[in-house]
């Protein structure tokens, strides 16, 4: 039967554009639009031609050429705020959107034409692109199906850690501990609050222990998706010794941020300070990065910083609030982490502390009785379990915790392992084997405990 049409088409209510869902890897409908052109900065957003479009059987007929968009936004007025002609007869179901014009004419209001904002798009006469989107959040956007995924046999052992490149701050050949670079570090983190910060260190360590910025060919090297997987395995060796490393470097530049202060008391005192609102950044719930939270940790636990007592002191009288969290909330927190008792959803946790068990793989004995060492070793080892096998829950929530953040790049290279270990050592002093490094600088540590602070 043929179908009648109205003799006027402009008295037709219009009906909203029916929800489509984009072949990206997140499915998303009309629910984007009106979102902010920073939240649609990624890979996703670029702009969906008409085109692509398809017309159903109940669909209004849709524009496909930008000509009358184009007539009808050189009729509005934008002194009387008159948008369309004729109001709809009934709400839209999508919210409106305000459409720049190819052409750089004014924006035009159309119900019938909802399209993705394009991030990629400049106005005329602007010669500065936008930034493109990081690559931990396009990667959010990279979901891939891990029950459906095949084996693939390990070919080799995989580092997350990049070769000691040309650094900013640090010259081809470098002595240990620069005055005048120590000088600029001390103003490169005096210049970021403890949150921005923590989340600097977040990016650095997720990519140290490979769970953001894995490429597949890293991942067909060594046969999973992740560096939390693959710690867990034989061939993964190369990056446990790695994380250990990176996280003794970490703790002694910490431990050297207080005792490196040879002025007054107060300054230690403020060092201290610093440090405890870093790891209160970095706790779960906050930034979520256990592994920059032990290394914080850490170098507030060396002997050569706890035995400072006068600065303790200083401490609790000048910064009471600091001084409570670290005793009452900070310490016991570390100590359930380390016995594998700790907090570890990935709700609240970005990076799950991965110290114990890569200790425990490397052969370390555990500390405490035999009965408790026991069972320590058991909570361990199924904390190591279960941490594989969050992998992808803890990729996504650090991918969360990282979106729209824009890292400074001289802070960023600064938390790197090649950088701290370049720093301490020097340029010389960086390729010695590890146990030797950490007993060199460990003397250098008590020595300058011991003039702050000698005994008697």
């Amino acid at each position: 039967m043929e179908r009648t049409l109205p003799a006027n088409p402009g008295t037709m209510a219009p009906c909203p554009a029916r929800a489509r869902k984009w072949s990206d890897s997140q499915p998303a409908g009309l629910e984007h639009v009106g979102r902010s052109r920073e939240g649609l900065s990624g890979p996703g957003a670029s702009a969906v031609p008409l085109s692509a479009l398809p017309r159903t059987g109940s669909d209004p007929v849709l524009l496909t050429t930008p000509a009358p968009l184009g007539s009808i936004a050189d009729s509005l007025r934008a002194s009387d705020g008159q948008l369309h002609a004729k109001a709809p007869n009934k709400p839209p179901r999508t919210p409106s959107l305000m459409l720049p014009d190819a052409s750089g004419r004014p924006p035009t209001y159309c119900e019938l034409v909802p399209r993705v904002p394009s991030a990629q798009r400049t106005p005329a006469g602007h010669s500065c692109p936008e930034p493109e989107a990081p690559w931990w959040e396009a990667e959010e956007e990279e979901e891939e199906d891990e029950e459906n995924r095949c084996f693939s046999r390990p070919q080799a052992e995989v580092s997350f850690c990049p070769p000691d490149n040309p650094f900013c701050m640090l010259g081809p050949q470098n002595r240990p501990l620069e005055p005048e670079v120590l000088r600029t570090l001390r103003g490169l983190f005096l210049e970021h609050h403890p949150g921005s910060t923590a989340l600097h260190l977040l990016l650095v360590d997720c990519q140290a222990t490979g769970l953001l910025g894995v490429t597949k060919a890293q991942r067909d090297a060594m046969g999973v998706a992740s560096g939390l997987e693959l710690l867990t395995l034989p061939h993964g060796r190369r990056l446990r010794l790695e994380l250990l490393e990176r996280h003794e470097a970490l703790a002694l530049a910490g431990a050297l941020a207080v005792l490196g202060c040879a002025g007054p008391l107060e300054e230690r005192a403020a060092a201290l300070r610093g440090l405890v609102e870093l790891a209160l950044a970095l706790r779960p719930g906050a930034a979520g990065d256990l592994p920059g939270l032990a290394a914080v940790m850490s170098a507030l636990l060396m002997p050569q910083v706890s035995r400072l007592e006068r600065t303790w002191r200083q401490l609790r009288r000048s910064h009471t609030e600091a001084a409570l969290a670290f005793e009452q909330e900070l310490k016991p927190l570390m100590r359930a982490l380390d016995e594998g008792a700790g907090p570890c959803d990935p709700g609240e946790v970005a990076l799950p502390h991965v110290a114990p068990a890569v200790r425990l793989l490397e052969g370390e004995e555990l500390p405490g009785p035999l009965d408790e060492s026991c069972e320590r070793l058991l909570r361990t080892l199924h904390g190591a379990r279960q941490m594989a096998r969050d992998a992808p829950r803890f990729r996504k929530a650090a991918a969360g915790r990282l979106r729209g953040f824009r890292p400074d790049p001289e802070l960023r290279e600064a938390l790197t392992t090649g950088f701290v270990r370049r720093l301490l050592w020097g340029s010389r002093g960086a390729g010695a084997p590890r146990a030797a490094r950490l007993e060199k600088f460990q003397r250098v540590l008590s020595v300058l405990s011991q003039r702050l602070e000698p005994d008697g």
